[in-house]
């Protein structure tokens, strides 16, 4: 049992307390009401003064993932155990389909990776390289088995790039199978000419990464996508949402009532192009893609939080070491690994949003937890605290404080993207399927607890 806390989901906030049997969530019942004096339990957790909240579900994970020459530096055990230091008990990640290969192939070398490995539960998108009749097939196959999105992506041509060609017949098949098309919306070609005539012209620094990928090629390609999707007929979520303008496109979409979702990530929220001009290659650290924009882009991401122009904050975390794969990209930022760490500290930071009065405590946990466990095809089971839920459950203190750094974080990166930030709330104890992976600040989880979880079709769709 779990009691004294104010339960808090997207819907309601409650004093409740809770009953957690055979790692589901058997009974809420109101503070001091028959039904919870009627609770009886072996273990009693107290979380008086504390909020109760649904385990996270961060949407966006890339562990032990291939980019650059090199691999991410989290793998399935080290990423997922970060996560459940945050709060986090769900990632769904990118399995990658090699080009010339089958996806099935892709899916299994990835199953390899996580399988025994993962501190809390995980599932599966499946990013598509090469677009066939072969491909189009096995997409109807994953959607059966559980795997339903595929990710495409308009950037990184001769490595993940599809053509629009490509893209709208991936698109008119997941609006037959019921599949979700989750795409990286930026103009790939373009940019390349931008970094090929950056470099040329001895423009070498990390911050030129930024400058190149420019917010209206962001807008551009979302624009593209969203024209695509609607031709196909079929429904668009697209990624890590950057640019003030990227938003727009999205808000003129969703007021059409099209079937077009957005997400974006703590690094645009709290992050900009102030860090990636910092001195002595320090900027590197900060690469990723889409780009960290200028800070006047933040307060249009807010704004589509609080509309639900976007509906999910997830974090596309994946880390490379400073020291020997970001400094790859020394004298040439077009080689720097494109990637940021993020999974440990997505719930503080949307909670530290909560303090600052960007967003109320509900709509933290729609982001965070609900919206995408809804979005891809885990909710009920995860998401929410409800009786048949899986009990991942999350005591927080809103009132600890906390200062993010590289010395006390958990995710394998020798760097913090967040150094000396100061937060108020930090995650106390964490249950995952009811065993407790995180006691009082203390780790008690393992390795293999965590069971891979086939999902739905997306539930925003009619």
């Amino acid at each position: 049992m779990i009691k004294g806390g104010l339960v808090v989901t997207d819907a309601e906030e409650t004093q409740a307390d809770l009953l957690v049997q055979d790692g589901r969530i058997a009974a809420l019942a109101a503070r001091n009401s028959a039904a919870a004096a009627a609770f009886t339990a072996d273990r009693t957790l107290d979380a008086t003064g504390k909020y109760v909240i649904p385990g996270g579900v961060d949407a966006h994970t890339h562990m032990d993932f291939p980019f650059g020459g090199t691999f991410s530096s989290d793998d399935f055990e080290t990423g997922t155990r970060a996560a459940a230091w945050g709060g986090t008990t769900t990632i769904v990640d990118f399995a990658v389909q090699t080009k010339g290969q089958a996806l099935r192939e892709g899916l299994d070398r990835w199953h390899g990776k996580a399988d025994g490995r993962c501190a809390v539960d995980y599932g599966f998108h499946m990013i598509l390289s090469d677009v066939d009749d072969g491909t189009l097939r096995e997409m109807d196959t994953l959607v059966e088995e559980g795997v339903t999105s595929f990710k495409m992506f308009m950037a990184y041509p001769g490595v993940f790039y599809s053509d629009d060609g490509q893209i709208l017949r991936a698109m008119q098949r997941t609006a037959d199978n019921g599949g979700l098309t989750m795409m990286h919306a930026e103009n790939g070609i373009a940019i390349d000419v931008l970094v090929e005539q950056a470099l040329a012209a001895g423009r070498t620094d990390p911050r030129h990464h930024g400058e190149v990928r420019k917010a209206l090629l962001e807008a551009e390609a979302t624009h593209r996508a969203i024209q695509l999707a609607r031709v196909a007929g079929a429904p668009l979520y697209v990624v890590h949402v950057s640019a003030a303008e990227a938003v727009e496109q999205l808000a003129i979409a969703r007021g059409k009532d099209l079937p077009v979702f957005g997400e974006t990530c703590p690094q645009y929220l709290y992050l900009s192009t102030d860090n990636l001009a910092e001195p002595d290659f320090d900027g590197a650290k900060y690469v990723c893609s889409t780009p960290l924009r200028p800070r006047e882009h933040q307060a249009a991401l807010w704004r589509g939080l609080r509309t639900n122009d976007l509906q999910v904050v997830s974090t596309d975390h994946c880390p490379f070491c400073f020291t020997g794969q970001k400094e790859l990209g020394r004298g040439d930022f077009s080689r720097i690994p494109n990637g940021m760490p993020g999974v440990e500290h997505r719930m503080d930071l949307l909670h530290q949003a909560v303090v600052d009065g960007h967003l109320t405590r509900r709509r933290w946990i729609d982001l965070a937890c609900a919206t995408p466990a809804r979005m891809f095809g885990l909710h009920p089971r995860k998401g929410t605290l409800a009786p048949g839920a899986d009990a991942d459950v999350v005591i927080y203190d809103p009132y600890a404080e906390q200062t993010l750094s590289a010395a006390t974080h958990h995710m394998n990166v020798d760097y913090s993207a967040y150094e000396g930030k100061r937060l108020t709330g930090r995650v106390e104890t964490v249950l995952s399927r009811g065993e407790t992976v995180l006691e009082r600040g203390t780790y008690t989880g393992r390795a293999g607890h965590g069971r891979y979880v086939p999902r739905g079709t997306c539930q925003f769709l009619g």
